[in-house]
C-alpha cells in the first residue's frame, strides 16, 4: 500500500501476512513504519468492513421492517464506536504503560501503529461473528491476539526479553477490553435512551 491511499486488496494481504506469519509480517512493518498512517489505511477501513458486517449481519434470518433496520443501525453503531473509541483508548492507555512502566516515551505514530496492527484479528473475527453468530469462538478466537502482540512487542516496540512476557499479557488485555468496555457501555445507554 502506497502512501494513505486506499487498496483493499492491499488490505486483505496485510491480513492473512498478520494472521498467518505474525512474526515476518511485523518485520515487514518495521521496515515501511515511517511510510504510513495506519489509522487512515488500516484502521478506518476495518472499522468500516466491521460495521458493514454487522448490519448486514442484521438482516440475515429476518424481514427488512423499520424494528430490524433500527436494530442494525445500533449494531452498526455500537461496533464503529466500539473499535473506534477502543483504538484511540488503547494508543493512549499504551502510551501511559510505556512512560510509567518501562521509562521510555514512545512516539503515538508507533504506538498506533502497534495497535491497529495487533487489533487484526478482533477486526476479522467482528467481521465473521457480525454476519454470523460465533459469540463463544469469536472470544476463544481472540487468545491468538498474544502472539501477534507478543511478536510486535519484540520486533517494532523493541521490549527487553526480561518484560516481554509481562507486557504482552498486558497489551493483550488492553486490546480485547477497551473495545468491549466501550461496546458495552454504547449498548447500556441505547437501552436507557430508547
Amino acid at each position: 500500500m502506497k502512501g494513505d491511499t486506499l487498496n483493499y486488496k492491499d488490505l486483505f494481504r496485510q491480513i492473512i501476512a498478520i494472521l498467518s506469519a505474525p512474526g515476518k509480517a511485523w518485520d515487514e512493518i518495521v521496515g515501511r513504519e515511517k511510510e504510513r498512517n495506519v489509522v487512515s489505511s488500516f484502521v478506518y477501513p476495518m472499522i468500516a468492513l466491521c460495521s458493514l458486517a454487522k448490519f448486514i449481519g442484521v438482516f440475515i434470518g429476518r424481514d427488512i421492517v423499520s424494528d430490524v433496520f433500527q436494530m442494525a443501525l445500533t449494531r452498526c453503531c455500537a461496533v464503529a464506536v466500539a473499535l473506534f473509541g477502543g483504538f484511540f483508548l488503547a494508543v493512549y492507555l499504551l502510551d501511559k504503560m510505556s512512560q510509567f512502566w518501562l521509562k521510555k516515551k514512545e512516539s503515538i505514530t508507533k504506538i498506533q501503529v502497534f495497535v491497529g496492527y495487533s487489533m487484526t484479528v478482533t477486526f476479522v473475527l467482528d467481521v465473521v461473528s457480525g454476519l454470523f453468530s460465533l459469540e463463544i469462538l469469536h472470544w476463544i478466537l481472540q487468545i491468538y491476539t498474544i502472539v501477534i502482540v507478543f511478536e510486535g512487542a519484540r520486533r517494532l516496540m523493541n521490549i527487553p526479553e526480561s518484560r516481554l512476557t509481562l507486557y504482552t499479557l498486558a497489551v493483550t488485555i488492553i486490546i480485547l477490553l477497551c473495545p468491549a468496555l466501550i461496546e458495552l457501555i454504547f449498548n447500556e445507554l441505547s437501552v436507557i435512551l430508547n
